[in-house]
């Protein structure tokens, strides 16, 4: 059974940082891209960024310069690294996985595995 569990949420202060990670289990994902969703009270998920398999990186253009996405092929992580944090990024953050070859995909039916969720509530 394929599996992808975040980790790493919590609540920060405004300006702080924290790291989110994303473990899958169940098949390998390292020749697939991976991609970062978040997902606020009443609003729809939206893009955050995402990681081809070969390590090349795309974000919204909200976070760019305070978040980073990277990967680690042998312990079949990736990872979400958010500085600057601010109150606007409060949300639920879901990792994805697209084994279906859409590359750097922005939209939600670009991934075919989703994780569960974890909490980021950012303070003002």
């Amino acid at each position: 059974q394929v599996q992808l569990v975040e980790s790493g949420g919590g609540l920060v202060q405004a300006g702080g940082s924290l790291r989110l990670s994303c473990a899958a289990s169940g098949r390998t994902f390292s020749r697939y891209a991976m991609g970062w969703f978040r997902q606020a009270p009443g609003k729809e998920r939206e893009f955050v960024g995402a990681i081809s398999w070969n390590t090349a990186t795309y974000y919204t253009d909200s976070v760019k310069g305070r978040f980073t996405i990277s990967r680690d092929y042998a312990k079949n992580t990736v990872y979400l690294q958010m500085n600057s944090l601010k109150p606007e990024d409060t949300a639920v953050y879901y990792c994805a996985g697209d084994t279906r070859g859409y590359g750097l995909g922005g939209a939600v039916r670009d991934y075919d595995y989703w994780g569960q969720g974890t909490q980021v509530t950012v303070s003002s």
